[in-house]
């Protein structure tokens, strides 16, 4: 089954590594640092990072035999809201990344599928899937502010840290509701109303 073609890749692209300077000889190993702008959809739902925001690679290079192993640390930081309180969470992240790109025409580019080894084109790496898969696989679907937040009263909203501790709202089976209304219009008899209305009749 023949390979999908590839993007064509734009060295100028800051995610793009140009290899050219890097020996194609096993062991060979050139270090990669650099800080770019973090591409757009890096993150889930409710946490992820700013597009824009500076990302700091820090990386090495190192030839093997079927292609060029980088692996490393990647640094930025995450914005969101919490999924328990709604406040808003900022904080700072540090994932490792660790992924081999296939030479063109290797036996490994050939042999694996595109999801399982990156690809090279000519000495160039793109280096933005294996990025957003070192961040986006880090984060929590369902992030909190702090691991103890209580969240938000499910009745009125308000978040329980700004609450008494003895905050409760009465809990009123809905079948009785009408019952209730009735009672509340009605007197009762030790109300005056009630007993005024006595001495009328």
């Amino acid at each position: 089954m023949p390979k999908s073609p590839q993007k064509h890749l734009d060295p100028r692209q800051p995610l793009v590594v140009d290899t050219t300077k890097l020996p194609r000889r096993p062991g060979s190993t050139r270090a990669l640092k650099r800080v770019v702008p973090a591409p757009a959809d890096l993150g889930l739902e409710l946490i992820s990072v700013p597009v824009g925001s500076d990302l700091e690679l820090d990386l090495s290079l190192t030839s093997v035999s079927e292609g060029v192993y980088v692996s490393g640390n990647v640094r930025g930081s995450l914005s969101g809201e919490c999924g328990r309180c709604l406040n808003e969470i900022s904080q700072s992240f540090d994932v490792s990344l660790a992924e081999l790109f296939a030479y063109e025409d290797s036996t490994t580019e050939e042999t694996t599928d595109e999801d399982e080894v990156g690809r090279m084109q000519g000495d160039l790496i793109d280096l933005e899937a294996a990025v957003r898969d070192a961040v986006v696989l880090t984060l929590p679907t369902n992030p909190v502010c702090r691991q103890d937040c209580p969240g938000l009263c499910p009745e009125c909203g308000v978040h329980l840290d700004d609450l008494p501790a003895d905050h409760s709202h009465e809990d009123v089976d809905p079948r009785w509701a009408a019952l209730r209304t009735m009672s509340a219009e009605q007197p009762t008899a030790a109300s005056p109303q009630y007993q005024q209305n006595r001495i009328e009749e």
